[in-house]
């Protein structure tokens, strides 16, 4: 227990330095972290291990939040679908506190495990794929409770039941955005130990004007991190100008690139690329390496690998 209390407070020292920044706002280098690469890198130096549940899974089904945050390892980061087994639950109905009982849950679980938490509720939500997006692919708007105004109360009331807090503040504070109560007093978990992403594609698809990041965007009161997201395949390059333009688009906010990796492809100089915008953007504090078997495995792509390891992950905070 002892050796636990002391990882903790380490990481919240490190998580401190991150929120406050030296006078340029920058940090000291990113927490590191994989998604799906089992044990190609130690802990201690990729303490984030990131993993996408469905809505519900963690309460209703599956490993309790509990048993699921103990087995993500040092930093857990968890993505939330707003599908689950029982369907899909629409950012209206989110809004409304239809949610509420899942989101509290996590709440809960958060404040229990005492130590750092990312969380990055319906990620890339201007991709069509995903139901929680207000456009399908033909660039088409979807129903009303999909649209974007939607998502930004939805968004805005994860973020406040997940950090919590008395019963009379949140009320207050959703009253002012148009929603519903909360059942009851939350734990409240500050932006030391839970760090909320929103994290949008940089580049919107379908790339209509009703699609663009910032209609998602709940507001700087709502979100403690951005996000983007950059991957090399076949026919897309891996450019960093969508990184570029959500970076310099918050300003006040740190950074993060949730998932990042390699689809089909070995190539060396776009982990060049990464490593650079990582080094010269200070701002940016976690950096997730999305790499599973099949065509996202890095272990397939010896070259890319081994820059990996020379250029990036030199850059990462240890733990």
């Amino acid at each position: 227990m002892g050796m636990r209390r002391g990882a903790a407070l380490a990481l919240l020292v490190g998580v401190l330095a991150v929120c406050v920044g030296n006078a340029d706002g920058a940090a000291s280098g990113p927490y590191l972290g994989t998604y799906g690469t089992g044990t190609l890198f130690p802990p201690a130096s990729h303490p984030i291990k990131h993993v996408i549940v469905a809505w519900g899974q963690g309460q209703q089904w599956g490993s309790p939040f509990a048993a699921l945050l103990r087995s993500l390892g040092t930093i857990p980061m968890l993505g939330l679908s707003a599908k689950g087994a029982g369907g899909e639950i629409t950012a209206k109905q989110i809004a409304g506190g239809a949610g509420d009982a899942y989101i509290t849950a996590l709440n809960q679980a958060i404040s229990e495990y005492g130590s750092l938490v990312y969380v990055r509720p319906f990620p890339e939500m201007d991709g069509y794929w995903n139901v929680y997006c207000a456009f399908n692919e033909n660039g088409a708007p979807r129903s009303a409770p999909h649209s974007t105004a939607n998502f930004r109360k939805a968004f805005a009331r994860v973020y406040l039941l997940l950090h919590g807090g008395a019963k009379r503040v949140l009320d207050a504070r959703l009253r002012r955005l148009g929603l519903p109560p909360v059942a009851s007093d939350l734990p409240a978990i500050p932006k030391t130990r839970l760090r909320v992403i929103w994290n949008p594609l940089g580049w919107a698809i379908p790339k209509v004007p009703g699609n663009a990041p910032a209609k998602y965007y709940p507001g700087d009161a709502y979100v403690d991190v951005v996000g983007g997201d950059v991957n090399k395949t076949p026919s897309n390059v891996g450019h960093m100008t969508a990184l570029e333009d959500l970076y310099k688009g918050h300003p006040n906010k740190p950074f993060s690139i949730p998932e990042w990796g390699l689809e089909g492809v070995d190539d060396s100089d776009f982990v060049d690329r990464l490593a650079e915008f990582v080094r010269t953007h200070r701002r940016t504090e976690a950096v997730v390496l999305f790499s599973r078997p099949g065509p996202y495995d890095l272990r397939t792509k010896p070259r890319s690998l081994a820059r990996y390891r020379s250029k990036l992950v030199p850059l990462g905070r240890a733990t």
